[in-house]
């Protein structure tokens, strides 16, 4: 089979390609010039009376020899039960974490990218801590900062979280995420206490 690429392309073909048939031994890659400059022409050729790698085609009547040979070559003989029970245990552990839902942390992360990791880790801590808490939701967000904001007096953080804690259930204010960097001292912490409020209904819904 032939293609053909322009130049400003031809690179970008040719690594597919390449990465494609790397490591088969059943075709051969061949790059031709034709007359028209303007065109690059790839041919992809099967080997006559070569190894084939893999089935191009399962449908094909080999693809099921194929398969069956390569069932034939595997055994867990090799392989005691203690060792097959312990490689299933992290396959299968692997798998649920790949499935698992995201923590908190990861959470916080991907919606304020731009505020320190530190930060984020510990309000999601405390708000963890704080899922069963009967502490006003006033004092949860100062307790969700505290750490997180050492250089703030506890009667500051009062002040900066009250619009937050006597604000409606459903009509919070919404929290943008923000260049951290160029947020002022006050802005930052107003940041880390909405921060602490998305965390809290998180973990309490």
């Amino acid at each position: 089979m032939a293609h053909e690429a322009s130049p400003s392309n031809s690179r970008e073909l040719q690594q597919a390609f390449v990465d494609a048939l790397l490591d088969s031994e059943a075709v051969t890659l061949r790059w031709n010039q034709p007359d028209n400059a303007d065109a690059v022409e790839v041919e992809v050729a099967e080997i006559p009376d070569s190894a084939i790698a893999y089935p191009w085609n399962p449908a094909d009547p080999e693809a099921e020899s194929f398969f069956n040979t390569l069932e034939q070559n595997f055994s867990l003989d090799a392989f005691s039960d203690a060792e097959i029970a312990d490689r299933a245990d992290a396959f299968f552990s692997h798998l649920d974490s790949l499935f698992a839902a995201p923590t908190l942390e990861t959470s916080l992360a991907q919606k304020f990218a731009t505020v320190p990791q530190s930060i984020l880790n510990t309000i999601a801590q405390q708000a963890q801590k704080l899922a069963n808490s009967s502490a006003t939701l006033a004092e949860q967000l100062i307790q969700c900062v505290q750490e997180a904001l050492p250089q703030w007096a506890e009667e500051d953080l009062q002040v900066l979280a009250r619009p937050l804690a006597y604000s409606m259930r459903g009509e919070e204010q919404i929290v943008k995420s923000a260049d951290w960097a160029r947020l002022s001292e006050t802005e930052q912490a107003k940041l880390t206490l909405a921060i602490a409020r998305y965390a809290l209904n998180e973990v309490q819904d």
